[in-house]
């Protein structure tokens, strides 16, 4: 049997092979608390960082809001103003054209005398002697600087002091100034300003309010799972993460969490059954190697010539005891090297049939001994990617396994066959006629040291099918146990080995 294959799987595990589970340490024992943990610093936490981001969010689409609310209303008023007083200080240029200065200023009073709302601003003077000619201001009003060609400044126009926006024309030795009253939009412009002052105290206000709430559901809905955490770190492994059902992404966090706990629970299981499994098995070979070699040893003090075939029996059986254990530890390396997938790095492309083959070759001088025959039934190619060494050491456990089950006089066939689908398979499979596996017990097959009843009075350790499932694993497939012959009364046992070809 090659190194590594340490015997079946069919067995019930020493009772002491999985412990009960401690009991996780109370709060008076040892477990620390979420308070004693402690809360991160307001201005280290997450919560206040997204509550702060939250803030920052509300007010730059606050500020936006204002923006086009301004620009759609105040800025169209000027807009509107400064449009208007183009259209007519173009409309006055051409009638000054046309029919010169008094035509200009007769067009001047016509506006006058149809402004009802007394919003139009005109002065028309000399540019030599500013003497005036038409208009309703006194005087022409002061521009910062003085040949600014539109300014904004306070004007006295019928008895009234006012805001205007003005706009200088020179017509040859005349100076036409154009403007419009901006008084009532000075009003709106405060009553929006006075709004916008209100409305942000308001967003203020909401900004805060809502930023301190969501950094209060952040640690409402973060909180099971800090407990949790603080739970574990106390040493109370049994302690999950509480999911509200709601579905959302902190549920699904929880769901993640509570897999993972849960993994690492059965692992840290598996690991102290293992260590106990390991003490109970290598115990027997050991106590057994000792007395045979204290009993030689026993037989040289007395004196008398030591029997020559008696130390050589006794040497023999504790170089094969120590043989034995030295299987148990490279069989339990090699599954683990499988699972922590170290030997994903020595992949490469080989022909499997004729690996199969080689292994079917080394087991047939086994199976002729015992009377029975093996079989084959092989692809004549079928290229897949792996590891060789660790696909023939999983094949020839299997083979092992059934040849050592199967009665006098059975068959054990190995066949080997792809199957298509969403992705293309490869199903090794090798059946026995012998007694089979009892369903409750085809549960437990691929745990460390795990042996059927039936198989107690067979040598073995029960790793062999815990490499086949390690290698099946670390290829990306699969370890399948069947009935052979369902109806008959041996049963038999049909294992799989389901890989990927690629």
């Amino acid at each position: 049997m090659p190194a590594g294959g340490c015997g079946d799987e069919r067995g019930a595990a020493p009772l002491n092979a999985v412990p009960p589970r401690r009991a996780a340490p109370g709060p008076g024992r040892g477990a620390l608390s979420a308070a004693q943990l402690g809360q991160p610093r307001l201005l280290r936490s997450a919560g206040f960082r997204f509550a702060v981001l939250f803030a920052a969010l509300f007010a730059t689409a606050f500020v936006a809001l204002v923006a086009v609310l301004w620009w759609a209303t105040a800025g169209a008023l000027v807009r509107q103003a400064d449009a208007a007083i183009r259209a007519d200080a173009i409309a006055l240029t051409e009638r000054w054209r046309d029919a010169g200065r008094p035509g200009l200023i007769e067009a001047i009073e016509e506006r006058l005398a149809v402004d009802v709302q007394n919003e139009s601003i005109y002065l028309l003077v000399e540019r030599e002697g500013g003497r005036r000619l038409a208009g309703n201001l006194d005087r022409m009003p002061p521009a910062d600087p003085p040949d600014a060609a539109w300014w904004r400044t306070r004007v006295l126009h019928d008895g009234v002091q006012a805001v205007a926006r003005l706009h200088r024309v020179e017509l040859g030795g005349l100076l036409l100034v154009i403007g419009r009253d901006e008084t009532e939009r000075q009003q709106l412009q405060q009553l929006l300003t006075e709004g916008v002052i209100w409305a942000s105290s308001a967003v203020i206000v909401f900004a805060i309010s809502g930023a301190w709430l969501l950094r209060l559901v952040l640690q409402h809905r973060m909180r099971p799972t800090f407990v949790t955490i603080a739970a574990i770190a106390g040493g109370n492994l049994g302690s999950r993460v509480a999911v509200s059902g709601r579905d959302d992404e902190f549920d699904h966090l929880a769901t993640v969490m509570n897999r993972m706990l849960d993994r690492i629970g059965t692992l840290m299981a598996g690991v102290r059954g293992v260590s106990d499994a390991i003490a109970h098995d290598l115990r027997t070979p050991i106590a057994r190697a000792r007395a045979k070699l204290e009993e030689a040893l026993a037989g040289a003090d007395g004196g008398a010539a030591p029997d020559a075939e008696a130390l050589r029996a006794a040497i023999e059986q504790g170089i094969a005891d120590l043989d034995n254990i030295s299987r148990i530890f490279q069989a339990l390396l090699r599954i683990a090297e499988a699972e922590a997938g170290a030997r994903r790095a020595a992949f490469a492309p080989f022909d499997l049939p004729a690996v199969l083959a080689d292994a079917a070759e080394i087991y047939e001088a086994t199976a002729e001994a015992r009377g029975q025959r093996l079989t084959t039934d092989l692809p004549d190619r079928l290229d897949v990617v792996g590891d060789r060494d660790l696909l023939l050491q999983a094949v020839a456990n299997l083979l092992d396994n059934a040849i050592k089950f199967a009665p006098p006089g059975g068959t054990v066939t190995l066949t080997a066959r792809p199957s298509s689908g969403a992705r293309t398979w490869v199903e090794i499979a090798v059946t026995d006629d012998g007694p089979g596996l009892a369903p409750e017990d085809r549960v437990h097959a691929g745990e460390r040291f795990f042996r059927a009843d039936k198989a107690r009075g067979t040598p073995g350790s029960g790793l062999g099918l815990s490499l086949v499932q390690a290698v099946a694993n670390l290829h990306g497939g699969e370890l399948r146990l069947e009935d052979a012959r369902p109806e008959a009364e041996n049963r038999g046992l049909r294992a799989v080995l389901v890989l990927p070809l690629r």
